[in-house]
């Protein structure tokens, strides 16, 4: 039979039926004892339908409640076999079908998007040997060393118990009072302060493993690796003003981003990456591999492009497939192993643990979503929802004879899996080694890798989440663990929050102290002082503009020509455009209105274009709504197009007296680019504002009203 056309009923099975398959002939009105009678217990379809209704909901995730998903494939771009015996990794003919969800963590599944907080990072491979999950973050380190903590981390984070608020936030007092007094989350609060905090979308933001873990080749040898996601176009994150406004604006936004860029074959690209250290390597550094709060800088151990991951098709069924599926740390396949990283180890319970009452038992991965594409027979049977035996016959346990030992064992030679043998020996004992102590040697080389925007940005960020804090002890303490990072920014933070420097026989004290820490501990250590990689400025290529949208202001009499010419340059360059308005269907037939300013806002886009026209020029003029959308878009260092007579726009707006002119009067100032017609020249330069994403040479922009 033909693939159903989507959407399209099957005119053969187009009757509403029961759970049962029973054609159902009337379900507007129960069954009842006459018009105005009681509902009675015969009517077993009203009770099918409400059972379902009352049951259609399970537990949301604790923790990534918020997700969005897509499928795709890998491709290895060649053998890892000198590293790895995993087959997925080995055949640069092969592709992988993979499944990634992206998430917000702190949120419930009704919060918006565009929080300040960490996006979870979960691709699930359906490998010829089984499934493998690689599930981490958009962020390399994480704010806890040892999985006991967690629970404290994620009561402190969540809305307070006593009235549910804040929603999705980390800016109260909880949070900031448990962080204040977990110094090793200070790393990690630089990198959720960061733009880092704040992604433009999934497809411009890196992924992490966040852990430790190995390759083992065939012949056992075995390497410590790190796993990264690293997307083919520039990294893009939302400044806060333009994230707090698009949550109100469309609370949907990067969800509704991935969506559209699939379905207009703007796929989603992401390089797998791996850093890899040989076993003898294990204690060089001045960081312990093992510690989940530290980054390997990929100055001192370098990325190897493994291969390349494309999402290229949407859910079917949100809930089937993004709701439902489970990830876990403990999927493995032959040749990926783990390490005693502690807050990995934790992890290995607490995911299958959680999946038992998301998902109602055992049996999760027989979803579909979950299953795996390799061949499965082992001899578990029976539990919630059981609707497949793995092994049938008359024999369920193992030894036995009566079916010839099967299923048998895989010898390792057919890739049955051996964890990798690693001497362990020791006492029982509360505690970490000394090398986990280090709480701020790489809190601190973040923020000094930084540009200056991007260490405004993160000081901006503290005033806005410890100024939501109502008791000044806390901000106090914050303010001073800050002290132990960097005493420039340090002293920011607590100018901006109300708190008392401190004084410099204090912070000689703290310095001495971090400085003494670091001579003993990591003396003769390998360490850097700096590390670009951590800069999304720095590693900024400005080549792409594949994923933007642009925004095109338009009123009657605009020249619609300019329209179409702009739109198609657009698709040529995988970018997308909306024609924004007054008011819907100004243009009749010859142009569609997409949005208009009631139902959109200049934070949606990566970029405003005014068009010529001199009636659609003077109506703008006229209109508040056109002129904030030019002015806010110049605040959020956006870049802006204006082409022929739409220069004249300018003189209404705040920003004109900003922006310099060129000797032929056009303009290609800090993003703002203007020409009298879209020549080569013209879309050369406006190709290269776009690709710079943020002109932040705007120096006058905050005396822009927005």
């Amino acid at each position: 039979m033909e693939n159903n056309p989507k959407n399209q009923p099957d005119k053969e099975h187009d009757f509403m039926t029961t759970n049962q398959g029973v054609k159902v002939s009337h379900t507007d009105d129960s069954l009842k004892v006459g018009e105005r009678g009681p509902t009675i217990m015969d009517d077993h379809h009203f009770r099918e339908k409400m059972m379902h209704f009352d049951h259609e909901r399970i537990p949301e995730r604790v923790v990534h409640a918020r997700g969005s998903a897509a499928h795709g494939y890998f491709q290895v771009y060649e053998s890892m076999a000198p590293y790895t015996k995993a087959k997925f990794l080995q055949d640069p003919s092969k592709k992988t079908s993979v499944f990634v969800r992206f998430s917000t963590v702190v949120g419930f599944r009704g919060s918006a998007d565009t929080v300040r907080d960490v996006r979870g990072f979960a691709t699930k491979f359906y490998t010829e040997e089984g499934n493998y999950d690689l599930v981490g973050n958009n962020m390399p380190v994480f704010f806890i060393q040892d999985a006991i903590k967690f629970p404290d981390l994620v009561h402190s984070i969540k809305p307070e118990p006593h009235n549910e608020m804040p929603q999705a936030a980390a800016a109260h007092d909880s949070f900031w009072d448990f962080v204040s007094l977990m110094p090793e989350s200070m790393h990690m609060i630089m990198w959720v302060l960061s733009d880092r905090g704040v992604p433009r979308s999934y497809s411009k933001m890196e992924g992490f493993g966040v852990h430790t873990f190995r390759f083992v080749n065939k012949e056992g040898k075995s390497h410590f690796i790190k796993l990264h996601w690293k997307p083919l176009t520039d990294m893009a994150s939302l400044v806060w003003d333009e994230a707090q406004k698009t949550a109100g604006k469309d609370p949907d936004f990067n969800r509704r981003d991935l969506w559209d860029s699939i379905e207009m074959g703007n796929y989603p690209e992401f390089e797998l990456c791996v850093q890899m250290l040989p076993e003898e390597d294990e204690h060089k550094f001045a960081f312990d591999i093992l510690d989940a709060t530290k980054i390997w800088p990929e100055e001192l151990v370098p990325l190897k492009r493994v291969g390349k991951m494309v999402l290229d098709r949407n859910p079917e069924d949100f809930f089937t497939e993004t709701e439902q599926v489970a990830f876990h740390p403990g999927h493995l396949v032959s040749g990926i192993d783990l390490t005693n990283d502690p807050l990995l180890q934790g992890r290995l319970f607490s995911y299958l643990d959680t999946q038992l009452t998301r998902l109602g038992g055992p049996n999760f991965a027989e979803l579909p979503i979950n299953k795996p594409h390799a061949k499965v027979e082992n001899n578990q049977q029976d539990g919630f929802m059981r609707h497949h035996n793995n092994h049938r016959g008359n024999v369920n346990y193992f030894p036995n004879s009566r079916a010839e030992g099967k299923p048998q064992m895989a010898p390792e030679d057919e890739m049955g899996y051996v964890h990798y043998p690693e001497n362990v020996s020791g006492k029982k004992i509360r505690g970490r080694s000394e090398g986990f102590k280090d709480f701020y040697s790489q809190a601190t080389l973040f923020y000094r890798s930084m540009t200056e925007i991007e260490k405004k940005h993160i000081i901006e960020a503290a005033w806005f989440e410890l100024g939501k804090v109502k008791e000044m002890a806390i901000r106090e303490r914050v303010v001073r663990q800050f002290y132990h990072i960097d005493e420039d920014m340090a002293r920011k933070v607590a100018e901006g929050i109300g708190v008392k420097p401190l004084d410099q026989s204090e912070i000689d004290k703290i310095q001495q102290e971090v400085k003494s820490f670091q001579e003993n501990v990591w003396k003769d250590k390998v360490n850097i002082d700096d590390s670009p990689s951590l800069s999304m400025e720095k590693v900024k290529k400005a080549d792409s503009i594949k994923g933007m949208k642009v925004g095109i202001l338009a009123e009657k009499g605009a020249n619609l020509s300019t329209v179409t010419k702009l739109k198609e340059w657009l698709k040529e360059n995988n970018a997308d455009a909306e024609v924004v308005s007054s008011q819907f269907g100004i243009f009749g037939d010859e142009m569609k209105v997409d949005k208009s300013y009631i139902t959109t806002a200049s934070v949606l886009y990566d970029s405003i274009f005014v068009v010529d026209g001199k009636e659609s020029i003077e109506a703008m003029a006229d209109n508040g709504d056109s002129i904030h959308f030019v002015n806010e878009c110049y605040r959020h260092c956006k870049p802006i197009g204006l082409i022929g007579d739409a220069k004249e726009f300018l003189d209404n707006t705040s920003i004109r007296k900003l922006v310099q002119e060129n000797g032929d009067g056009n303009w290609s100032d800090k993003g703002v680019v203007s020409g009298s017609d879209l020549s080569d020249n013209f879309f050369n330069d406006y190709f290269k504002a776009l690709a710079m994403q943020r002109h932040w040479g705007r120096s006058s922009k905050d005396k822009v009203p927005a």
